[in-house]
């Protein structure tokens, strides 16, 4: 885990998962873009083979590179994001290190649970939908 980070954060997300955009929403309310960067790797346009990194291996795990290239990954990602947001005090339990084998098999069963949360609503709901029709792509939400 990162000890003296070099911001800005750039945190890839997923756009698509209900649960992920409602914590992105309050992070980009609350973050400096000095510090914090966002970026949807469901996004047509993203491409994960031009950092090195699958669509899969984004997907199945929180990604977020320092500005120097250091990448943290699952629970440290979630850490360091809010902490850029300045919300650090929420998540520092993310770092005891007794509490750290708990929290990872937490986060690794959310993991396994996300793709099927789809079903939640979306905080951005018909708005995503018109995007996709404008895309010519077939919407992905039902709101």
């Amino acid at each position: 885990m990162a000890n003296f980070p070099s911001w800005p954060l750039t945190l890839y997300y997923a756009g698509d998962c209900p649960l992920c955009a409602r914590e992105i929403n309050l992070l980009k309310q609350k973050a400096d873009p000095a510090k914090l960067l966002f970026v949807d790797i469901n996004d047509a346009q993203f491409d994960a083979k031009a950092l090195g990194l699958s669509q899969q291996s984004m997907e199945d795990l929180l990604h977020a590179r320092f500005a120097d290239g250091q990448w943290v990954k699952g629970v440290d990602a979630t850490y360091w994001s809010w902490c850029a947001a300045g919300l650090g005090r929420w998540v520092a339990i993310l770092r005891w290190k007794a509490m750290r084998p708990l929290i990872e098999f937490g986060y690794r069963l959310f993991c396994l649970m996300r793709p099927h949360l789809a079903w939640l609503p979306h905080p951005d709901g018909a708005k995503r939908c018109d995007l996709a029709n404008a895309d010519n792509r077939k919407p992905r939400c039902k709101d």
